[in-house]
């Protein structure tokens, strides 16, 4: 994968302006918009038609961001995460569940847009997109920019829940 593709100014001014992407992540095509804002999440789960009840996962470029959304870690729990972070692995904590991505050029662009909700690339109980052909049968004119970096034969990342007592569930592999 190209990693220059996350430095594409339009890319970070259609997320700046709100809008919403389907662009590669770190692991498969994500349909993202800034997680802090009601209207594009609200947007998001529409075009995706996903029950609203269902979290996504949300991508932070730094592990301080989490304070964004009201979570703030113990000692023993930061530790926990450390051992997963950065990397290919979700982790769902008070009801959101967050991903710190490997790459840093990923990274970069989350701390120049803020938190990103970045749900698979496909319609509620469709197969995900794995290139922009795919994804734009999908969504057609309904997504603001398509990001493409060819195809990704990447799996979704793995997602654990981080109990209160430090102990780890395993939801998917």
């Amino acid at each position: 994968m190209n990693e220059n593709i996350w430095n594409d100014k339009n890319l970070i001014k259609v997320l700046k302006e709100n809008g919403v992407v389907i662009m590669p992540t770190d692991t498969i095509y994500g349909i993202v918009g800034k997680a802090l804002e009601k209207d594009t999440v609200e947007r998001i789960y529409s075009i995706k038609k996903r029950n609203p009840d269902k979290p996504c996962i949300i991508l932070i470029g730094d592990i301080k961001e989490l304070k964004k959304f009201g979570i703030i870690l113990s000692k023993e729990k930061r530790e926990i995460l450390e051992n997963y972070w950065p990397g290919p692995v979700s982790v769902v904590l008070d009801h959101f569940a967050f991903r710190l991505p490997s790459p840093k050029p990923l990274r970069n662009l989350l701390l120049k847009t803020g938190p990103l909700i970045a749900p698979s690339a496909n319609p509620e109980a469709l197969s995900p997109s794995k290139n922009i052909d795919e994804a734009e049968t999908y969504f057609g004119n309904a997504i603001d920019l398509y990001i493409d970096s060819g195809e990704l034969k990447n799996r979704a990342s793995k997602l654990i829940k981080l109990n209160n007592d430090g102990s780890i569930i395993v939801l998917r592999e």
